[in-house]
């Protein structure tokens, strides 16, 4: 099949094809929701969690992370192996970018080294040795948020690589919250505050449209490889019959998205 112009149509072209095929066979409610959701997305922050051995938590933290919209979620593996709960993640992995650190002897410093060159503030948990606090602390740079486990909370290596260590307001006796909790309320507070500065925290187009491509497989469930197949078999015919989709110019973000959005929200 020809493009528009007359050359053969690009990879990204088919997969927009494919996209809007499998797409048709969704429920009209998955398909105005998961593009309205990618508008809610956002790469400006990225949660960290280092050797985390109660699953539970583990998948709770995940849980969190797709509440308040945060895609990349960075797991950790130098001593404990992170194994989904799914009774506590309730599905939430297969709507992230999950990046797992175990090949390594030095996982940790791998993680991190990876989350600066991007362009990340690498920002630890911690009730000791504080630099700052989770209220005024500055978010206008993409900052990744680095949370340790259970008992020893995060190591020396996070500490020594990291540009601060921020601390959750407390007024109680206990000294910590629980991981998945201090995830919790720090995505609560930062997702909010982030939405009202004049930032791009939200994904650019390209981003969403790969995003777009994995959820729509997702949501695809058991038939997708069958669709797939008959799609590759059939393309001339079948995408001729499928509108393109989605027209991102209907889709409506938030109501609650006022300020901070991207130029190219729309396009």
């Amino acid at each position: 099949m020809k493009g528009s112009s007359g050359s053969a149509m690009s990879t990204a072209e088919i997969d927009c094809e494919l996209r809007a095929y499998l797409a048709s066979f969704l429920s009209d409610h998955k398909r105005e929701l998961l593009p309205r959701l990618l508008l809610n997305r956002t790469r400006h922050m990225s949660v960290v969690i280092e050797d985390i051995y109660q699953t539970h938590n583990a998948s709770a933290c995940l849980r969190s992370c797709d509440c308040f919209g945060v895609q990349d979620v960075h797991v950790i593996e130098n001593r404990n192996t992170f194994t989904e709960n799914r009774n506590v993640a309730l599905g939430a992995s297969q709507w992230l970018t999950v990046h797992r650190y175990s090949d390594r002897e030095d996982a940790t410093s791998e993680c991190l080294n990876a989350l600066r060159e991007s362009g990340h503030r690498i920002v630890m948990t911690s009730p000791h040795g504080t630099d700052c606090d989770l209220e005024t602390y500055d978010l206008r740079q993409p900052t990744a948020l680095v949370f340790g486990n259970e008992k020893d909370g995060a190591s020396d290596t996070v500490r020594r690589m990291a540009d601060h260590v921020m601390r959750i307001p407390m007024f109680g006796f206990s000294e910590s919250f629980n991981i998945s909790v201090a995830v919790a309320v720090c995505l609560h507070h930062l997702v909010w505050r982030m939405r009202q500065l004049q930032v791009d925290w939200q994904l650019t187009l390209r981003e969403r449209e790969v995003l777009l491509m994995d959820w729509v497989r997702c949501a695809s469930g058991k038939r997708r490889e069958a669709l797939e197949k008959k799609f590759t078999e059939n393309r001339d015919v079948l995408s001729a019959s499928v509108d393109m989709w989605p027209d991102w110019s209907q889709v409506q973000p938030d109501a609650r998205l006022v300020q901070g959005n991207r130029g190219d929200v729309r396009k």
